[in-house]
């Protein structure tokens, strides 16, 4: 990953969630000390923008293996973050629900 901003890497699972009026959706949760850094870069963004984001989700760009993408880390309830993995990254990334994943984020 290039540019400016501040690097996190760090292994998780990833984990799936059905809702019979969603569908399946595949995340991976993000672990305590990278959580605090992205509530940080949240409080930030609220403080620098006067406004919360949509759902309080937070803009990053994040690698799995050879895959980069841009998307958006989502606060969860009981504290920590979830960020969505997509069906076109799982399968370029041979992952399945239960997987270890090693992943690098950047705010």
């Amino acid at each position: 990953m290039t540019g400016g901003a501040e690097s996190h890497s760090f292994t998780t699972t990833l984990v799936q969630w059905h809702s019979e009026s969603h569908g399946t959706w595949h995340f991976i949760g993000v672990p305590a000390p990278v959580a605090e850094a992205l509530d940080a870069a949240a409080l930030m963004h609220r403080l620098e923008t006067g406004r919360r984001s949509g759902f309080g989700s937070l803009k990053l760009t994040i690698r799995i293996g050879d895959s980069e993408w841009r998307t958006s880390a989502f606060p969860l309830h009981e504290k920590g973050w979830s960020i969505p993995v997509s069906a076109k990254v799982r399968k370029a990334e041979g992952l399945i629900a239960g997987d270890t994943i090693e992943a690098t984020l950047r705010v």
